[in-house]
Order: C-alpha cells, then structure tokens, then sequence
C-alpha cells in the first residue's frame, strides 16, 4: 500500500470558532431609602462579595450613585438581578439592580 492511499490518509476535523458569550455587568443604583447595611447585606449574600469589598461596592453606590456588583453571562446576571429585587422587595426597600452589556 502506498502512503497516498485514501485508506490511511488523516482525518483533518473542522472546527467551527466559538464565540464566546456576552457579559454583563450587574449595577446597584442608589436611592434615599435603601440602608448601607442592607446593601452591603445584598453584596455579601447575593454576590458573594468579602465584607471589605461589599463595603467598598456600598460606598461607590452612595457617593456615585452606581455601583458594579460584577460581570457575568446573561443568565448569571439575570438571575442576581432578579434575587436583588426580590430581598429588596421582602424588606420593603426600593433598591434598584439592573444589568448593562460590558
């Protein structure tokens, strides 16, 4: 048998690129009602942020009035944003999360 023979010829396998998924970035806004307490709760349970950095995410969102809590894929982010809502909503709190593509 010859080295050209279809036979022992290789198998090139075709790759198609994958793209990779979009982020978002997940956004606390500040309001006047809303404690720091309760946010830097928020950013502990929810973002699984150390207490240090909660605090620091807290005080950008009081003095900024906006805060970024992380970057995520589109259900990760949806999915905190909705768990945001949801705590605020339990503990009678307007605090506003939202998502924003990076």
């Amino acid at each position: 048998m010859s080295a050209s023979s279809p036979e022992f010829e290789e198998k090139v396998e075709s790759y198609t690129e994958l793209e990779e998924p979009p982020h978002y970035k997940v956004l606390l806004h500040n309001d006047n009602y809303t404690t720091m307490d309760f946010v830097v709760l928020v950013l502990e349970t929810v973002f699984n942020k150390p207490p240090a950095e909660a605090t620091h995410i807290m005080l950008n969102v009081h003095k900024k009035g906006i805060g970024v809590c992380g970057i995520y894929t589109s259900e990760v982010a949806e999915t905190k944003v909705a768990m945001v809502h949801e705590l605020a909503r339990e503990r009678s709190y307007p605090l506003k999360c939202s998502m924003e593509l990076v």
